[in-house]
């Protein structure tokens, strides 16, 4: 009898063991994304959650309370390292987060970035937001069909090296004097005559265009870094009695601003990226570090399409019915 009660007090023993150790090495990976309203960082967090859910990895997330809240992406960083993540998946608010990234990385974290690029990371999963811009840059030369351009751009904020690329990209693809892909600086040919900060916001986005139209009111072109800033842009040239004047551009792929809007007519064309995918890649990446010690490193590119619901000549593009299937919610 009592050989048999030590046996049963063995084997729970050890299935308790085995339990424990189990818990213990669970992979956890954190997301922190700029902010948590954005409906490209909704869906990075949906993509990041499906593919931890299938990898039987634990995913931590937070998210900065608006782009450019750099502390609040440090903050996160430090207490998803002390709830054991091995793995840190971000999108970059600001150069302020490097010196932690680099703290945490000799303390055996990966780091990946999604979107933004950011220095010292391992790795980055995003669009390449050059060829984002170029898309749209040749759409608009050819949607003016030989008219001369007088462009506003509706950019994000100084220094941040997705807006350049976006701008420049955009200036590149007209055939205009630009600046290359490795600048955070914003190329101001002749032909844009007004530039404002949008903050991606569609508030900011339609003061901007208002402003700009105080300025110029000849502009025929407007760029902008995303669908919110265009939407905003739009509406204010409505207000002016300009909207079917004026070529709006934009990028993203959000089914609603984005793809919606390109299908009612208030953007002529927008660049698709896939934040789902990047996130999915991300935590892939996250489970391999987990099982085998090597980082990811250099630079995945995870896609773009240029949508229009008017095709232009020499210029590639997919339509809003093809671009409803793969578009991602706002």
């Amino acid at each position: 009898m009592k050989k048999s009660t030590t046996l049963a007090l063995t084997a729970i023993a050890f299935a308790a063991s085995a339990a424990t150790s189990a818990f213990a090495a669970e992979t956890v990976i954190g997301l922190i994304t700029k902010t948590e309203s954005n409906p490209f960082f909704v869906k990075m967090k949906e993509g990041a959650e499906a593919a931890a859910k299938k990898g039987g990895a634990k995913l931590l997330s937070a998210a900065g309370k608006q782009d450019g809240d750099t502390a609040g992406q440090i903050s996160a960083m430090e207490n998803m390292v002390a709830a054991g993540a091995k793995t840190i998946l971000i999108t970059s608010s600001g150069d302020a987060i490097i010196p932690t990234i680099k703290k945490i990385q000799a303390q055996g974290v990966q780091v990946i970035a999604l979107d933004s690029p950011v220095e010292g990371a391992d790795a980055l999963f995003a669009t390449n937001n050059y060829k984002a811009g170029e898309l749209i840059g040749a759409y608009a030369k050819a949607a003016l069909k030989g008219k001369a351009p007088v462009i506003a751009t509706m950019d994000l904020f100084p220094g941040h090296p997705v807006g350049a690329q976006r701008h420049n990209g955009f200036l590149a693809g007209y055939g205009l004097k630009t600046l290359d892909a490795k600048s955070n600086e914003l190329a101001q040919p002749a032909e844009v005559v007004c530039m404002a900060d949008s903050f991606g916001d569609a508030a900011k986005g339609q003061t901007g265009m208002e402003n700009c139209l105080q300025k110029n009111d000849k502009i025929n072109v407007v760029y902008a870094i995303n669908e919110p800033a265009a939407a905003g842009a739009y509406k204010a040239l409505k207000a002016a009695g300009k909207e079917k004047d004026v070529v709006i551009l934009g990028v993203d792929g959000m089914c609603s601003n984005g793809v919606g809007n390109v299908e009612k007519g208030v953007i002529a064309a927008t660049s698709m990226q896939y934040p789902l995918k990047m996130a999915a890649m991300g935590v892939a990446a996250g489970l391999q570090y987990a099982k085998d010690g090597k980082r990811q490193s250099g630079y995945t590119d995870t896609g773009v399409d240029l949508v229009a619901s008017k095709p232009m000549a020499g210029v590639k593009s997919i339509d809003t019915k093809t671009a409803r299937g793969q578009c991602w919610g706002d």
